[in-house]
C-alpha cells in the first residue's frame, strides 16, 4: 500500500487494487508480502468513503443508499467485490505474509487477519474499529480473528474497539513474530527464504491440509492426509517436485 500521508487508509479502489493482483498474480509467485509504506501499515477504511461527496473519483456508499437500491443487492455486490481483495490471500497455492509495522486499524486488521503469517514489528498496533464507528466488520476477518483468539476474546476486541500492543498479539497468536522496527524487513526476507526452501507442490499441498483442519472430524483429516501423501508420493515416483 502507498498512501503514506493519509496512513495507508483504503478506499474501494485499494480493495479493487487488491482483488486484480489476486486475479493477475502469475502460477510462478509462491509468497507474497503485504505491506505499507510509511509508518504505519493501515490507519483502516478512509472515512470519507460515508461522507454525501465519497472519495475523489469514487462513489459514496451512503450515496448509493439514497440513490434507490430497495433490496440492497447492488451493495451487497460492491462489498462482494471489495471481500475479493482480501479472500484471494488465503489461496492454497501462495503463503501470504503481513509485515506490520505501526497501526493496522479495522480494514488494515482484516488486511493482516487475512494474511497466513503475520510479522509485527514492536511498535505495532491491532484494532478492529469498526463496531465503534457503527459497522462491522465485513472484509472477510471475524472468521480468522475467532479462528485465531476464540469466541469470547474476538467479542471484547471488537466490541471494545481497544488497541492491542505487539507483544500482546504475539501472546494472542495474533502475530508469529514480534521484532524491532530496524529488524522487520531482514526478517520478513529470512521467513520467506525459509518458506521458498520448501518444494512448492509440498507446501500447497499442507497449506490445504492446514487450513481445512479446523472444519474437519479427526476421521475425515486423516482422509484427507491419505488422499494428500498419495499425491505426493505420486509425484515423487514420477520425478515430480518433493
Amino acid at each position: 500500500m502507498a498512501r503514506p500521508e493519509r496512513r495507508n487508509a483504503m478506499t474501494g479502489r485499494t480493495w479493487t487494487a487488491l482483488a486484480h493482483i489476486g486475479q493477475t498474480l502469475p502460477e510462478s509467485v509462491r509468497i507474497v508480502v503485504v505491506k505499507g509504506d510509511g509508518p504505519s501499515f493501515s490507519a483502516g477504511i478512509d472515512l470519507a468513503m460515508f461522507s454525501p461527496e465519497g472519495v475523489e473519483g469514487e462513489r459514496s456508499l451512503m450515496r448509493d443508499l439514497r440513490d434507490g437500491d430497495p433490496d440492497h443487492s447492488a451493495l451487497a455486490d460492491t462489498i462482494a467485490s471489495y471481500q475479493e481483495g482480501f479472500l484471494w490471500l488465503r489461496d492454497p497455492g501462495i503463503v501470504s505474509i503481513a509485515s506490520v509495522r505501526g497501526h493496522a486499524i479495522g480494514a488494515g486488521f482484516q488486511l493482516a487477519l487475512s494474511c497466513d503469517l503475520r510479522v509485527l514489528a514492536d511498535d505495532a498496533r491491532m484494532c478492529m474499529k469498526e463496531p465503534a464507528l457503527g459497522l462491522v466488520p465485513d472484509l472477510t476477518g471475524t472468521k480468522p480473528l475467532v479462528e485465531t483468539v476464540g469466541v469470547s476474546r474476538a467479542l471484547e476486541l471488537c466490541l471494545t474497539a481497544r488497541e492491542v500492543p505487539a507483544e500482546e498479539a504475539r501472546e494472542l497468536r495474533l502475530a508469529e513474530v514480534v521484532v524491532d522496527g530496524a529488524s522487520l524487513d531482514a526478517t520478513v526476507d529470512d521467513l520467506v527464504a525459509g518458506l521458498l526452501a520448501t518444494p512448492a507442490e509440498a507446501a500447497t499441498a499442507t497449506k490445504e491440509l492446514i487450513r481445512q483442519a479446523p472444519g474437519n472430524t479427526l476421521e475425515e483429516q486423516a482422509e484427507a492426509e491419505r488422499r494428500a501423501q498419495i499425491g505426493r508420493l505420486a509425484a515423487l515416483a514420477r520425478g515430480g517436485d518433493g
